[in-house]
């Protein structure tokens, strides 16, 4: 039992170095985060209790949704499902203490050419980040993978200024084959992270926040602490910038 308990605890050192080394490299001035994602609602699923904890600490955060999610309220119109779903958006992000950010595409039918590279790296450019999150590269929605193209299409443009990490969502459809290097405890956090998922009540968190609660118990487990959440690094991207 000694020997099992020691080598989890030495598994929890090394898996939350980076996270303190991050919050050294930090200490002093305010960053600025950006967690980009497809529809309202992904970035609070897969990065709302480090959102909390970048808050909480007194960094800046923008979550900046690629559509409005006009499609995703049953039977109601899109005019009218983009206007509920951002204000739940809004919402999410005063509980995160966050700032929601829209980019012009629609839900299911995201774009990516040539203007929208463009335009896209504007946005970023005008957020200055020091660290920006988004999808994993293969997830199963169109929509993701149009946010990730976009956000590593602007980190090569931007000469890799920024640290880029990807996150999972976990709905049981959209993430697959995602084996997360770095964690970051969210237990104090995860009210707060519960709280915005609850927030965009049109989507039925009722359901799919139980499955996201067993994913960040799982990654807790393989991290050490009660809940975490994990991340996949860019290579190439700079380091320790996790909370």
């Amino acid at each position: 039992m000694e020997n099992g308990m020691a080598g989890t605890m030495t598994r929890r050192v090394m898996l939350a170095l980076p996270a303190g080394m991050g919050m050294a490299r930090g200490q002093g001035r305010k960053l600025k985060v950006v967690v980009a994602g497809g529809h309202p609602g992904d970035p609070e699923a897969g990065c709302g209790g480090t959102v909390a904890r970048y808050t909480e600490a007194g960094h800046e955060v923008t979550l900046l949704y690629l559509n409005r999610g006009q499609k995703g309220c049953g039977s109601k119109g899109q005019k009218e499902c983009g206007e509920v779903r951002t204000a739940e958006a809004e919402k999410a992000c005063g509980i995160l203490k966050a700032r929601a950010r829209f980019a012009a595409q629609s839900d299911g039918e995201a774009v990516v050419d040539g203007q929208r590279y463009g335009e896209f790296r504007k946005m970023l450019e005008a957020e200055a980040p020091d660290v920006v999150f988004t999808h994993w590269p293969i997830d199963n929605h169109r929509d993701h993978r149009a946010a990730w193209a976009l956000v590593y299409d602007a980190w090569l443009g931007m000469g890799k200024k920024f640290a880029l990490y990807y996150y999972e969502v976990s709905d049981g459809e959209d993430t697959v084959m995602f084996a997360p290097r770095e964690y970051v405890d969210i237990s104090g956090t995860e009210g707060k992270k519960r709280a915005a998922c609850f927030a965009h009540a049109s989507q039925d968190p009722e359901k799919f926040y139980a499955l996201q609660a067993k994913v960040t118990g799982f990654r807790g487990i393989e991290s050490g602490y009660a809940q975490a959440e994990g991340y996949v690094r860019q290579e190439g991207s700079a380091g320790g910038m996790l909370p």
